[in-house]
């Protein structure tokens, strides 16, 4: 059993003065945690780095799978064959302890790891790995499972403000440009959140005013012995600024896929797969459309993909036992097209931790629970049909950019694949960590974070290094 990597991809994440905030968030003046930053540029010098880089042509990444959450990039001219020796490689760099990917913002990068038992947020120049600030804190989360330690959740940014979500639960709102602390709540304490399997792992959004963040706190009384009951902190809407909640909504407990925000006729939704199933709302107000059940029987069993929302339908997928379905939302409620539960064999799609990607009426994506299963897909979303499958690619993440796939297989494969619905087309492929030479391999798996690309640089991640190649030449 694994965890979505929410910054993944993992999704991200303005600045006044220090407030004083109700509902247990502390500003920075009374803050009594043990954190510490560390800048290696002065204020002046760090508005000059943002500064520069804004004429670079591309995009940003600033939250977990990308501008619009979909790990689709908008960026053209990317290069395609890739040379015989591979992409050129600009910079590595060691990380600690964590999954999630970093975040681009304004000429950022921001890196959420651990090292040690401190909780670290770096931000460096994105074209060198330069360290820019870092801000730490103090952490004592240990996984249950075997996992390491570190952070699941990617950073949000949010323009001068980003935020961070640790593994422990501690919610952290800093200055974008200098890593100071502007507001900062503990949810284990504040909403009596259990250590459920791998701790923390879903990546929050901002919409308008608000940090929508799945919390799935339970009641007073529950443990890690077994089931949990909800206390209504399923989802928490806190104000981006103040770190105030604004609204507290359903009974659900937390899993490892991040909100997805769309617009459906006009209305604004949020959809949160829960643990227990697919929670549709209002983001402004928090008002529930329907609860949509959906989880296999194993008590040892995690919603880890995000919904994925094409016009008025709504996918969700898991790889435990249901397999995949596809809704239809609409006020108040929902119709079923298809279903993968009413199969028992030949499941469309079981997607694990990676979110698949909609194209031109497909979807493509890792089905498998386990490494050795697991095939890359096409599947026709409107009935679920599977156009095709790759085995032996071990489970994988997709990044889609200027007609094609970059996939990062979890055993250190990065490969460059034609988008095509009907059948699986390979151009190139990286072999980023060779087994018969693995100390001079680039990366050391598990790969399980999906690539994400800003400004023509495409970043990728293993175990304990950070990757960073030229994808797109600069003119």
């Amino acid at each position: 059993m694994l965890f979505a990597v929410a910054c993944v991809g993992f999704m991200l994440p303005g600045c006044g003065d220090s407030q004083t905030v109700s509902n247990r968030a502390e500003s920075r003046a009374d803050s009594k945690e043990p954190a510490s930053r560390e800048s290696t540029h002065s204020a002046g010098e760090n508005r000059k780095l943002v500064q520069d880089q804004l004429s670079t042509e591309g995009s940003d990444w600033p939250q977990f799978l990308g501008p619009r959450a979909t790990s689709v990039s908008s960026e053209k001219g990317i290069i395609s064959p890739w040379p015989a020796e591979g992409l050129r490689l600009v910079w590595q760099k060691p990380m600690g302890t964590g999954y999630g990917m970093p975040s681009v913002s304004r000429g950022r990068l921001y890196l959420f790891d651990r090292e040690g038992d401190r909780a670290r947020l770096s931000c460096l120049h994105p074209e060198s790995g330069e360290l820019i600030w870092k801000f730490e804190y103090a952490t004592d989360y240990e996984d249950y499972y075997g996992y390491n330690n570190g952070p699941r959740c990617c950073p949000v940014v949010d323009g001068d403000r980003v935020y961070i979500y640790g593994v422990e639960g501690m919610l952290h709102s800093l200055n974008a440009a200098d890593g100071q602390l502007i507001w900062k709540l503990d949810t284990r304490s504040e909403f009596h959140v259990v250590q459920n399997f791998f701790g923390v792992g879903s990546a929050p959004v901002i919409e308008g005013d608000l940090l929508i963040v799945q919390v799935g706190g339970s009641t007073k009384s529950d443990n890690n012995d077994g089931p949990q009951k909800g206390n209504g902190s399923g989802v928490v809407a806190f104000d981006k600024l103040t770190g105030k909640v604004r609204y507290k909504i359903s009974d659900e407990l937390a899993s490892y896929s991040s909100p997805t925000l769309a617009t459906i006729n006009g209305r604004r939704w949020c959809f949160v797969l829960a643990r227990g199933g697919l929670i549709a709302f209002e983001p402004a107000t928090g008002k529930i459309d329907f609860h949509f059940p959906w989880r296999a029987r194993a008590y040892e069993s995690v919603n880890a993909s995000n919904p994925v929302v094409i016009d008025d339908r709504v996918f969700i997928s898991e790889c435990y036992g249901l397999g995949s379905a596809l809704l239809k939302a609409k006020e108040g409620g929902y119709e079923v097209l298809w279903a993968d539960a009413e199969k028992r064999f030949d499941k469309s799609m079981r997607c694990h931790w990676n979110t698949p990607i909609a194209h031109e009426g497909y979807l493509y994506g890792s089905s498998g629970r386990h490494t050795h299963e697991a095939e890359l897909r096409s599947i026709e979303m409107a009935t679920g049909k599977v156009m095709w499958s790759q085995p032996d690619l071990t489970r994988s993440s997709l990044l889609m950019v200027d007609g094609h796939f970059i996939c990062l297989t979890e055993d250190g494969k990065l490969l460059l694949l034609r988008i095509n619905p009907r059948k699986y087309e390979e151009i190139s492929r990286m072999e980023l960590y060779k087994r018969t030479e693995p100390d001079s391999s680039l990366l050391r798996p598990p790969c399980w974070a999906a690539p994400i690309l800003s400004h023509g640089l495409l970043y990728v991640r293993g175990h304990d290094k950070l990757l960073c190649f030229q994808l797109i030449a600069k003119k």
